[in-house]
């Protein structure tokens, strides 16, 4: 007689085993008709799971985030369903689920094109319409290679055969279709109601480049038509924002052949990074930190002591000058500690927090590259805080408000806090491991945030808490982080006095803001769809004539401007001012003043704003008490 315990803390008996379809209709018709899988003691179950003793039960529906990727995960068996109709002789291989919808890679004698994914999506739907029962079997290993062998499917046979011998294979069929798989998956095809495939690619199998080529069909899918259209907007909006168009549409940057994943920063572009690191360098000064500059190549023995080259080697650049190996620094942590070790610290000294815009380069495959969100060469806001156990929740503390602060300032409001603990493969104690996540913990708590856990998500050498921020159309991007690291201090000999004047090993807070420079900036021109708040913009003034009468007082007015610390250009071309308007405000310039003669005679400017709006006429002294006061705000939303 098992013993069901709700999330609510209610309880239902049964006098024999019950399927957890069968207690979702005992709660409640609609929650029966609604039900995706179960949560049987935190595990995902199928419906059709059988519950023979006393656990604690979740229905799944399309509300959960579990039940999406159900959904998603029948999505795929739904598509290669659909292109095993289609496409007799085709394979399947693998189809996971992966963020907003899921992909399969399928072997087939010709490439997949357009109108084939338009076929491949009419037999989905007409599948899912026939609301098909979707069953779970279980075989063994030989009659699973068999079954599979008798299809042809070769892929399927060697992905069985590399599971332990003597394990039970778990094998899902809709009608006469079937496919290998843990599950677990919705009860029928009809609850797949929202979906799209977005592209076809290649991928090699086993994801290694000295296998054969396969194509990979890529899809979406939702719990309701609802957000599936809300997603298709986000996707067509970003694909609007992408920052390597809107980069090359206004002249921020440019990447080529010749030095793959390294960024050829053009005026404009340079503007707005040089504009961000003099931001961040004041509020890393005002709160504390002490900038320093650390080289760019050093000998590979400090990478092997602070154990950069075991971990990392196969993402760092190494060069060998004078029968001595060098790196070129993929990270600014163990420089970071030389700086440290010179000259014997105090207790007195700690917190010590120390900064660096540090030049890094790392190895990235070519084929993950993309354009200056992943790249080889890039700058980072990176800092480290040497300080004490007892330390280290009140300077967490004051970085999430630093953080919080720079980030209104960007116009982000909208945070996500994660706190990732301990792996199972990790070095220290168990106890400094349980100091240091509570400090972490605490700090969050200490500030009334909302904070997820992520178990085992930890580094190697201690816990961490991730910053992620969303964007204007509701994308997630993880950025700051803080890290709490009581391993590479005593692996490169970093010491202080205590008060009791024994030797001491520092904490290293390894923390960032904003994380590579590149990547910021490249979600902010997919923020802003490169409409840059006034204090980003490259260019916040353009001063355009109407006729050459006006020239000289536009002269006098770009001069006046650029005198007064902003960046204004003037339009002295002979063209007609409505094409000067309309280009400016294609290059997203915030303000554009146009003088004809009467601003001449009055000695004024008539302003414009760059998404239409007339100012009026004003005085110059009057503009720029307006330009001041916007760039002082920067990117608040007030």
């Amino acid at each position: 007689m098992p013993v069901i315990t709700l999330p609510d803390g209610s309880q239902r008996q049964f006098e024999q085993p019950v399927s957890v379809a069968d207690v979702a209709l005992n709660i409640g018709a609609g929650l029966a008709k609604a039900a995706l899988a179960g949560r049987v003691d935190g595990k995902l179950v199928d419906t059709s799971f059988v519950i023979d003793h006393d656990v604690q039960l979740g229905i799944v529906t399309e509300r959960d985030a579990d039940g999406v990727d159900v959904i998603r995960h029948s999505t795929a068996h739904l598509l290669a369903n659909a292109v095993q109709d289609l496409f007799p002789g085709a394979q399947v291989t693998i189809g996971p689920v992966i963020d907003d919808g899921f992909f399969y890679d399928f072997a087939y004698e010709r490439a997949f094109t357009p109108d084939d994914l338009l076929k491949i999506e009419a037999r989905m739907t007409e599948i899912a319409q026939s609301d098909l029962p979707v069953q779970r079997v279980v075989m063994s290993r030989d009659e699973a290679v068999a079954a599979f062998d008798k299809l042809g499917e070769k892929y399927k046979v060697q992905i069985v055969q590399e599971l332990p011998a003597g394990e039970d294979i778990s094998i899902y069929k809709q009608g006469d279709w079937m496919d290998l798989c843990r599950g677990p998956h919705v009860p029928s095809t009809g609850k797949l109601k929202a979906f799209k495939l977005t592209k076809v690619a290649g991928a090699y199998w086993r994801g290694d480049s000295k296998n054969e080529m396969l194509q990979r069909i890529y899809g979406t899918a939702w719990g309701n038509p609802k957000e599936l259209k809300a997603y298709l907007h986000r996707i067509e909006e970003a694909e609007k924002r992408d920052h390597r168009k809107v980069g090359k549409k206004l002249g921020l940057f440019h990447m080529q052949d010749e030095a793959p994943g390294m960024v050829f920063w053009h005026p404009k572009g340079w503007t707005i990074y040089k504009t961000i690191e003099q931001y961040m360098r004041v509020q890393q000064n005002s709160n504390g930190y002490a900038e320093i500059r650390t080289p760019q190549v050093v000998d590979i023995d400090l990478w092997q002591r602070s154990g950069h080259a075991d971990k990392y080697s196969s993402n760092m650049f190494t060069l060998q000058i004078e029968d001595r190996g060098y790196a070129v620094k993929p990270m600014n942590c163990p420089c970071h500690v030389q700086v440290f070790n010179q000259g014997l610290k105090s207790y007195r000294d700690l917190p010590l927090r120390l900064s660096e815009f540090g030049s890094c380069h790392r190895y990235e495959p070519s084929g993950s590259l993309h354009g200056i969100m992943r790249v080889r060469g890039f700058t980072q806001d990176d800092a480290h805080i040497f300080c004490t156990e007892q330390q280290i929740q009140p300077e967490v503390a004051r970085f999430i408000d630093f953080l919080h602060s720079v980030y209104d300032d960007f116009g982000f409001t909208e945070v996500i806090y994660r706190l990732s603990t301990r792996p199972e493969n990790r070095v220290g104690s168990d106890a400094d491991w349980d100091k240091a996540e509570k400090a972490l913990a605490d700090a969050l708590d200490s500030k009334n945030l909302d904070w997820e856990e992520l178990p085992g998500e930890g580094a190697f050498y201690g816990p961490k808490i991730e910053f992620s921020l969303k964007d204007c159309i509701g994308r997630v991007w993880q950025l700051g982080t803080i890290q709490v690291d009581f391993s590479m201090p005593g692996r490169l000999d970093a010491q202080y006095v205590a008060e009791d004047g024994s030797r001491q090993i520092p904490v290293m807070l390894h923390r960032a803001i904003l994380g590579s420079f590149e990547r910021f900036i490249g979600i902010l021109i997919e923020h802003y769809e490169g409409a840059f708040p006034t204090w980003l913009s490259p260019v916040q003034v353009a001063v355009l004539n109407i006729t050459d009468n006006q020239a000289p007082y536009v002269q006098k007015l770009e001069e006046s401007l650029k005198n007064n610390g902003f960046r204004a250009e003037a339009d002295l071309r002979n063209e007609k001012i409505g094409f000067k308007i309309r280009e400016h405000t294609i290059q997203k310039v915030p303000y554009l003043l146009v003088v004809g003669d009467r601003e001449v005679e009055t000695q004024t400017m008539a302003v414009r704003t760059r998404s239409g709006e007339d100012l009026g006429s004003i005085s110059l002294e009057a503009f720029v008490e307006l330009l001041t006061a916007d760039i002082m705000r920067r990117g608040r939303i007030v």
